[in-house]
């Protein structure tokens, strides 16, 4: 537990207003929010050495869910015990989620008074969004022929078998090539993480995780009723995705288009709104649940879904801090995680192709938008939110011209 600069304890209402302050100004997405934590966290506040956090990130990133999120939870955890931990996730995750509600609420309500136009560059924009997320993670993720060979077999699989358990069963099978194909070095230096649970407490979290992942789909079956069935829908799209909030989309989809409780252009617009808003992308669940076509919906529905999509992400991190020491070593689970992460990136571009592409590019001018959008994320650099905007005022005169 030492090389910690600062080890004084925090109480979580100051917690919870570090994070409430970092979820209403983290703009940028999952990578842009590590860094905000690492200037907060290791450089302004020194709770922990570059090291130690690098080491954090590296869990996190290990683990299915949305890393950046996992990273605050740990980091409230390691401040002020189980409610440092709540009290980091509810003020990161509170203003995306409450203005994920109200739109939601104002688009069914309003949606009429809103120009088809707007709604649909919003749609456009989620294509240039997927399409950064895809670019960049490539190119970390997938640096050699194998991987990319993984990578486009993910791809075909979830193409031509779209469903839920085709994802993961890529994930799977992926992970196993990992282990024949990949033989990643081991790091040896390294902080530990001041975080004291035990790992009784470890394996009680990720038992709860496991029997939370196969006995909700049997208590839907034997209790049919809308709630179970959201949590059920939420939690494990929650629990399979593995690299960040932009991979959850293909499963999310997967999960509410399909069985008609939101429209796709709903979907695709919610998406496109998501990237404008600060704090963690997983609040689109909020959107979803608060736009169901069935009740539960409104703030019930986004407040059910907002907890479901999140709980593995706790449990998780609860779970494995006990036992990231020895699994870090472990290359072999490195090896694993190297094609599961292949894998993921392939499945994010199945993804930008269908929902996201077919849906929102219909037109010569949709092209032509969605590829500008891009320009200005990759190339010029500007603000997510503005660009979000700006497609959404582009989409709406283009639809006055026409």
């Amino acid at each position: 537990m030492a090389d910690f600069p600062s080890a004084e304890r925090s109480n979580a209402w100051s917690i919870f207003l570090i994070f409430l302050r970092l979820g209403l100004t983290s703009f940028g997405g999952p990578v842009a929010h590590l860094g905000y934590f690492h200037n907060e966290f290791v450089i302004r506040r020194r709770w922990l050495t570059e090291r130690g956090y690098a080491d954090l990130v590296a869990l996190c990133q290990f683990l299915p869910g949305p890393a950046s999120s996992q990273v605050g939870i740990a980091l409230g955890l390691s401040r002020a015990g189980y409610g440092g931990a709540l009290a980091a996730w509810i003020g990161f995750t509170l203003p995306s989620a409450t203005m994920m509600i109200l739109l939601a609420l104002g688009l069914s309500h309003y949606g009429t008074a809103v120009a088809p136009g707007a709604l649909h560059g919003l749609q456009v924009v989620a294509v240039a969004v997927v399409a950064q997320a895809v670019w960049s993670m490539a190119k970390t993720l997938c640096a050699d022929l194998p991987r990319v060979i993984l990578m486009a077999i993910a791809a075909c699989v979830a193409l031509l078998a779209p469903s839920v358990w085709t994802q993961v069963g890529v994930i799977v099978v992926a992970g196993l090539a990992g282990l024949l194909l990949f033989n990643p070095p081991q790091s040896t230096r390294h902080d530990a993480l001041p975080i004291n649970i035990s790992r009784r407490a470890g394996a009680l979290w990720l038992t709860l995780f496991v029997l939370l992942l196969a006995g909700l789909p049997l208590l839907t079956k034997l209790l049919p009723h809308q709630s179970l069935a959201l949590l059920d829908s939420f939690y494990r799209s929650g629990a399979l995705v593995f690299g960040g909030g932009h991979v959850v989309l293909p499963l999310l989809q997967a999960e509410v288009v399909p069985t008609g409780w939101v429209s796709n252009e709903a979907f695709l617009a919610g998406y496109g709104a998501a990237q404008a808003m600060p704090g963690p992308l997983f609040s689109f669940a909020a959107f979803l649940g608060a736009s169901m076509n069935l009740t539960p919906s409104g703030w019930a529905g986004g407040l059910i879904c907002l907890l479901a999509i999140f709980a593995p992400a706790f449990l998780l991190v609860l779970g494995a801090l006990p036992f990231w020491e020895r699994l870090r070593s472990n290359v072999r689970a490195q090896a694993a995680l190297v094609g599961v992460n292949a894998a993921v990136v392939g499945l994010l571009l199945a993804a930008f192709y269908q929902p996201v592409w077919t849906s929102a590019i219909v037109k010569p001018q949709d092209f032509g938008l969605a590829l500008v959008a891009l320009l200005a994320l990759m190339f010029w650099k500007l603000p997510p939110w503005l660009v979000v905007v700006a497609s959404g005022v582009a989409g709406w005169a283009a639809s006055v011209i026409a």
